[in-house]
């Protein structure tokens, strides 16, 4: 039963995404004094979904395998690379080309340059990406967001000094990582003493079912808690529409390429992905309203949107990405068989 309904919500995902979608942004347009008068509840709503989201996939990660990546460091090092070298430097372009609004091409970048989506880990487990690749990493490149997002910004000549509330990003690795990570942890190694390892593989699509229904709820939240906003600056909306397709397009298709040309194995491939395209906008919207004026922190509260259906997307097209890690490897194992 649990495998049936996690198959059906990976085969349907993009369509229940997009209903997900349609739902929050309709309730968040007639109800629309009911987001405002609780900012704060929907604020914390989001923080316990975000968990939810993760802790399920936590309960698969086996913390013993976590040295053995340290050990073949290539992924998490590229992960770097991606997000601190590749991304700015495409996303200085993107702007450079597409926003003309100074506060705009700032909100931008400051979200480019903060890598990390809580969502990360969760689209990593769905698509069979490696946990324990991604756990690291996140946690990698989180330690070095106060270094070089200072840094970036100000080598782009768009701001300088930006306070960086290391505060927050503390809380947000406890939140999407050391907690989720520890009660998976021990709430793996529970039901494997108690119902044994053949009982506990049979769990395991409920946990995938837990994270894409939750992932769905907190979809049509987001979409819930900035309808008005997006009502408001369609015309904004737009224009960061084009950029950030355009963002998406490059980097999911230069990585793929990359990590494939670079040999790393479809999993690995998948552990990283997500992570070094997706981005932390909570993070983003926290720096830019603590450092900036309000319109720099649109493009963080409006780049989920184009964010998470780009990734659902990916997500879909898991499959064929795994034939251009491993389905032409086979074939070429294959055709040498016949040749023998």
């Amino acid at each position: 039963m649990f495998g049936k309904l996690a198959n059906n919500l990976k085969k349907n995902l993009l369509w229940y995404s997009l209903i997900a979608i349609a739902v929050g942004w309709a309730l968040g347009l007639v109800f629309p004094g009911f987001a405002k008068a609780h900012k704060a509840g929907l604020s914390n709503l989001t923080t316990i979904l975000v968990f939810l989201m993760i802790y399920p996939m936590m309960i698969n990660l086996n913390l013993e395998r976590i040295p053995k990546v340290l050990k073949e460091p290539k992924p998490v090092l590229l992960s770097l690379a991606y997000n601190f070298v590749l991304t700015p430097v495409v996303a200085f372009l993107l702007v450079k080309g597409f926003i003309h609004d100074p506060n705009l091409a700032l909100g931008f970048l400051l979200v480019m340059l903060v890598p990390g989506s809580s969502m990360s880990i969760g689209y990593a487990g769905l698509a069979g990406g490696d946990l324990e690749v991604v756990t690291v990493a996140l946690g990698v490149n989180f330690l070095l967001i106060p270094v070089m997002l200072p840094l970036w910004i100000k080598l782009l000549g768009s701001a300088y000094n930006v306070p960086v509330p290391l505060s927050l990003l503390l809380r947000t690795v406890f939140i999407v990582l050391i907690l989720p990570m520890f009660l998976g942890d021990l709430t793996r190694r529970l039901l494997t003493r108690k119902l044994g390892k053949d009982r506990f593989l049979e769990l395991k699509p409920l946990f995938g079912a837990t994270t894409m229904t939750t992932m769905l709820l907190l979809v049509g939240l987001i979409f819930f808690m900035k309808a008005q906003l997006l009502l408001s600056k369609w015309t904004i909306l737009v224009e960061l529409a084009i950029v950030n397709t355009v963002y998406m397009i490059i980097m999911l298709a230069l990585i793929t390429w990359l990590d494939r040309v670079l040999g790393l194995s479809y999993k690995e491939h998948m552990g990283i992905a997500f992570l070094s395209v997706g981005k932390n906008n909570g993070t983003a919207i926290a720096i830019a309203t603590l450092a900036f004026q309000p319109l720099v922190a649109i493009p963080a509260a409006t780049l989920p949107i184009f964010q998470i259906i780009f990734l659902i997307l990916y997500l879909k097209l898991a499959d064929r990405v795994r034939c251009l890690f491993e389905a032409c490897v086979f074939l070429d194992e294959k055709s040498k068989a016949e040749a023998l």
